[in-house]
């Protein structure tokens, strides 16, 4: 894996697990579940996290279809 590539995961995933442990820590103190906009992000975190790991884009695998 590139450097650079390497770095671009690395980010991805203190972003996710940052929001995990906000949204964990939520539920935890206030017994409340999280936005859906915040689950949203973090999925979509995780999506373009999988793709780049991936190598492919959302627009290739379409094509496949």
């Amino acid at each position: 894996m590139s450097q650079s590539k390497r770095e671009q995961v690395i980010s991805h995933l203190r972003y996710v697990r940052q929001e995990l442990r906000e949204m964990h820590q939520g539920v935890l103190d206030d017994g409340l579940l999280p936005e859906p906009g915040e689950i949203r992000g973090v999925m979509a975190q995780m999506e373009a996290l999988h793709e780049l790991l991936d190598g492919k884009t959302k627009n290739k695998s379409k094509d496949l279809e």
